[in-house]
């Protein structure tokens, strides 16, 4: 049997599983991020080459974050700095002599759900990926849409006020639509430094008064978003992913905000709208869209 490795580069830490042909991981593991280029590249070799012992490995699939170039090349790679401006792909390809693809991680994370996962049999769907700021991808026709400059499904970006003293506070990033946003705005308005978005969910069940208000601005601000994609490009499915996509009570919310925007705008009522669903993979979505992407492109080429 043919093998292959995915690997989820992130700010923290570097995820690596072993996938067969059908995308089930055999086998996985993580390190922490090291700070410099060399000793990341040469950790993840020297983890592909220990499979390379034992497995018959196909190719690699990379995912890593920021504006990936279709050669592999890293315009940027979020917040792993030691990374930009470089081509990662060559430089895996030549410390493990195997076939290399790279992937954003939003996209990697988003064409996973294709694979067995809540998307495996719908065209034409986004994914977002909510965390310290939001992440996304475009499914059109089976195919993530890149854009002319592969920056597609930046909607972190998007506008959802009109602050002409600074427009980066007018973004979903920075307004209360991401975690990252929420646990801002609720620290300036407690005074606390909060890191957990969990901890305000519980103040908030527990009647907290800040705690619900601050939350129902977040569910709003970030069903807004989600709205103005929807309008947008039609798709026929919402899939939102991240650590606070398995909170059952933030899903139900952002359900409800999403709900309320619709009814409140009567050109929009009867217009019906895509659901919005939980991704299914969690931590392994990374790994998983890596090497499905690349299983991806490998059929591409066979066919050319």
């Amino acid at each position: 049997m043919h093998y292959y490795v995915g690997v989820d580069i992130g700010g923290s830490s570097i995820k690596i599983g072993l996938l067969d042909e059908s995308g089930v991981i055999q086998d996985k593991e993580s390190f922490s991020t090291p700070k410099d280029k060399t000793t990341i590249l040469d950790d993840i070799a020297q983890t592909i080459g220990n499979y390379q012992q034992k497995y018959e490995i196909e190719a690699v699939g990379l995912s890593v974050p920021g504006i990936v170039e279709e050669n592999g090349y890293l315009t940027t790679a979020g917040a792993i700095k030691a990374l930009y401006g470089i081509n990662i792909k060559e430089e895996i390809g030549k410390r493990t002599d195997l076939f290399v693809h790279v992937e954003n991680d939003a996209n990697a994370a988003s064409i996973a759900e294709k694979w067995g996962g809540v998307a495996q049999d719908v065209a034409n769907y986004i994914s977002l990926v909510i965390g310290t700021g939001i992440g996304g991808c475009l499914v059109v026709n089976n195919e993530i849409y890149r854009g002319a400059h592969a920056r597609s499904g930046e909607f972190g970006w998007m506008l959802l006020d009109d602050n002409q003293d600074d427009l980066n506070l007018s973004t979903m990033n920075l307004q209360a639509a991401t975690v990252g946003g929420l646990l801002r705005i609720y620290n300036l308005k407690s005074g606390e430094k909060i890191n957990d978005a969990r901890v305000i969910y519980k103040r908030a069940e527990d009647g907290e008064y800040l705690a619900q208000t601050v939350l129902a601005k977040f569910h709003r601000k970030l069903a807004q978003g989600i709205l103005n994609v929807a309008v947008s490009f039609d798709p026929e499915l919402v899939v939102v992913g991240g650590g606070i996509s398995a909170n059952k009570t933030f899903l139900n919310d952002l359900q409800l905000a999403y709900q309320q925007l619709q009814e409140e705008h009567s050109a929009l009522v009867d217009m019906g709208f895509p659901k919005i669903v939980p991704a299914q993979f969690g931590n392994d979505a990374g790994i998983i869209g890596a090497v499905y992407s690349l299983k991806i492109t490998l059929a591409k080429k066979a066919n050319n």
